[in-house]
């Protein structure tokens, strides 16, 4: 598993369903991003049982997220035509009907792979081709990337563990708050509290005050 921290994100072109409702055959995210903040997020499968409560929560977010620049995308091994039946599936039925950000089909596998997450029983043989026993799927990934295209956060869950959206904000605003005003985010800082300057004089006043 990679750490893609300080790098820059991996780039693709891939089905996708946007809209809640229209597939495309090259969403690009560095292309839907651009000069935007973004949380790029993968989950396990469609039609699953953790996975919607996280795309729904993420859709009850999504103004507010957008609201600060930030685009949100998700991503899993499905295949599109997978993702939209899914769109149309009520959410008391277990669907994500209603969720609009753009969920992009990684079928090859590929962006998963580059992205460090993959889960599954898999092995390359003599000719370095890839070779699989068991599922090819997603680990619950969740990459915060700048508007230069950065990684500047990562996580990763195993499968049956959710996220929660409340921290992705708050990485969000830690991240806004040192764009704009130069200063270090301390643990558990959230937006509206005093930050650090990164001088020793800085960070000696914010302690004393704390």
């Amino acid at each position: 598993m990679s750490v893609l921290v300080g790098k820059k994100a991996p780039h693709f072109s891939a089905g996708a369903v946007i809209n809640g409702e229209e597939i495309v055959e090259n969403f690009s995210l560095s292309e839907y991003a651009k000069d935007s903040y973004a949380i790029f997020f993968f989950y396990p499968k469609d039609f699953t049982f953790v996975c919607p409560t996280e795309l729904h929560a993420f859709q009850a977010k999504l103004a507010d997220f957008e609201a600060k620049g930030c685009k949100i995308v998700a991503c899993s091994t499905d295949t599109e035509e997978s993702h939209w039946g899914w769109l149309q599936m009520a959410k008391d039925h277990g669907g994500i009907q209603g969720v609009t950000y753009p969920i992009v089909a990684d079928t090859t596998k590929t962006i998963t792979t580059n992205y460090g997450i993959l889960f599954g029983d898999y092995d390359y043989n003599e000719n370095n081709e890839l070779i699989a026993t068991g599922p090819m799927i997603a680990y619950r990934g969740l990459f915060l990337i700048d508007k230069n295209g950065v990684v500047r956060h990562q996580v990763v869950n195993d499968l049956p563990l959710g996220r929660s959206i409340d921290e992705a904000m708050r990485m969000l605003d830690s991240l806004i708050h040192l764009d704009t005003h130069g200063e270090v985010c301390p643990a558990n800082w959230s937006e509206g509290k005093d930050a650090m300057n990164a001088t020793f004089g800085g960070v000696a006043d914010y302690l004393a005050k704390h």
